[in-house]
């Protein structure tokens, strides 16, 4: 018999994280972007790696289900790594978003694991991305492992994902900055359409 105590222990483990996170700060999140959507500002998301991947899901989702312009870097391959071999990747966030033109009205959302540290030499770019918002005004919100790093430090608002398990830090955070944005999508003050298969599911009751 396959033994499934590894895995037993990992759902425990996101139980435990489900349950700790804090849910007013979601909240906030929501309220803000309702701000932010009648306002006409933009969101930006950023992030790298598995988390990069997120950021592509969630404009997505910002942009069909919520009415929200989003945009992410990440979705330009093209500009991302030619800005990455010409300019450097500490400023690849930050130049983009001075070409974006990116104003008071707009907000940036940071998914990241470390949430960006420059003595460690962790995600730079995120961290120079959010000085660079600062300087324009902007509201940062973020979804974050441990700690929170940088965006934690200067965030409006920041869901922290606690950790449980100093093993599985990378992929608790990563898997719940996807429960954390669909609750926000989902949530009724920001949800503008339904969902196809909701609605096929309300259209055969």
């Amino acid at each position: 018999m396959i033994q499934s105590s590894r895995s037993q222990q990992y759902l425990k483990e996101a139980s435990e994280i489900a349950l700790s996170i804090d849910a007013p700060q979601i909240e906030e999140i929501v309220h803000q972007l309702v701000t932010l959507r009648e306002s006409g500002g933009r969101l930006f998301l950023l992030g790298v790696g598995g988390s990069a991947a997120n950021c592509s899901h969630a404009v997505n989702d910002f942009r069909k289900i919520c009415n929200i312009e989003a945009y992410t870097p990440v979705d330009n391959v093209s500009e991302l790594t030619a800005r990455t071999n010409d300019e450097g990747w500490d400023t690849v966030f930050s130049s983009w978003l001075k070409t974006s033109k990116a104003s008071h009205k707009d907000a940036i959302f940071v998914f990241s694991v470390g949430g960006g540290d420059l003595e460690k030499n962790i995600s730079p770019n995120i961290v120079k991305a959010l000085q660079e918002a600062k300087a324009r005004d902007m509201k940062i919100f973020g979804i974050v492992g441990r700690d929170g790093g940088y965006t934690k430090k200067v965030g409006d608002v920041v869901v922290i994902i606690p950790s449980v398990n100093d093993e599985y830090v990378t992929p608790h955070a990563e898997a719940f900055q996807g429960i954390v944005w669909h609750c926000i999508v989902s949530h009724p003050l920001l949800k503008a359409q339904q969902c196809k298969w909701e609605s096929a599911v309300a259209a055969a009751a």
